[in-house]
């Protein structure tokens, strides 16, 4: 039986193709989250970024990026039952689903997300029955890749940054001030714009004003997604994102203030997902 994982972010999407134990496809291709882009970013995913020849499956298995919402779950399922005609069976599901199945398996444990976005669950081995108030990066995302680079923005506009940070992103980003207002407010894709300012905090995250500053991201993240769940202290605290796996060591640091023990972090939750459907 050939099995379809699909881990769809809002910055890219992963495509594995399981046949039986063996991993016969796997590829990289853009982002998709159905809250924030059109459906026809999703119909060019699978109608002209995937390649023509890519296999037929049995089974297909969508963890999303926005995916919370019935009305956007049937949304996908319906665009991948069309691809994927032969396809028996056709789940779509939320991406905090993905990262319990990739961290814990069938442990109890609290998943977390720190990547472009930010969420949190609790999980027993089999549901989530616990789960963060997710309200996206306009408001919330308390931690992300994108609250961070938001932060970082801010700071270098605002002559925050000690002078040395300040010449050192001008010389990457050569920011203006109306092209970084023209690409927050009026194009596609914020989010991802902001998080690649997140990129130059973990460049940086050994100098303590910018270290001071993502530890304090942190310190909401845990506040806000990890302390609301009343077992928390007695369970690890795992998470999947870019921002978890390039910023443990201070990631730890912040949980362990808090009597939290940390579990698992992976890049991304496809090598757990392997795992789990295997």
């Amino acid at each position: 039986m050939k099995k379809l994982i699909i881990d769809a972010g809002s910055t890219k999407t992963e495509w594995v193709v399981l046949d039986g134990e063996r991993v016969e496809d796997h590829i990289t291709l853009g982002g998709f989250n159905p809250n924030y882009n059109d459906s026809n970013v999703f119909v060019d995913l699978l109608y002209k970024d995937l390649p023509k020849d890519f296999p037929a499956v049995d089974a297909v298995y969508y963890y999303g990026s926005g995916c919370g919402s019935e009305a956007n779950r049937e949304d996908v399922a319906q665009y991948l039952k069309v691809r994927f005609k032969e396809a028996q069976v056709v789940k779509v599901t939320h991406d905090l689903m993905a990262v319990c199945h990739a961290l814990l398996g069938r442990e109890k444990g609290v998943a977390c997300i720190l990547g472009t976005g930010a969420n949190s669950c609790l999980y027993d081995g089999s549901e989530i029955i616990g789960q963060g108030v997710s309200l996206g990066y306009l408001v919330g995302d308390e931690g992300s890749g994108c609250y961070i680079g938001r932060k970082v923005a801010r700071a270098y506009f605002y002559d925050l940054m000690p002078l040395e940070l300040k010449l050192s992103f001008e010389q990457i980003y050569h920011l203006e001030i109306k092209d970084f207002i023209h690409n927050v407010y009026h194009e596609n894709g914020a989010s991802r714009y902001l998080a690649q300012f997140a990129k130059f905090a973990g460049e940086q995250q050994q100098h303590p004003y910018m270290r001071q500053l993502v530890k304090e991201c942190f310190e909401e993240f845990i506040q806000h997604f990890v302390l609301r769940y009343q077992d928390c202290h007695s369970l690890p605290i795992s998470f999947v994102g870019s921002v978890a796996f390039y910023f443990q060591e201070l990631l730890k640091e912040c949980l362990e203030t808090k009597d939290l023990r940390l579990g698992i972090i992976m890049q991304s939750p496809m090598e757990g997902l392997i795992k789990y459907y295997q």
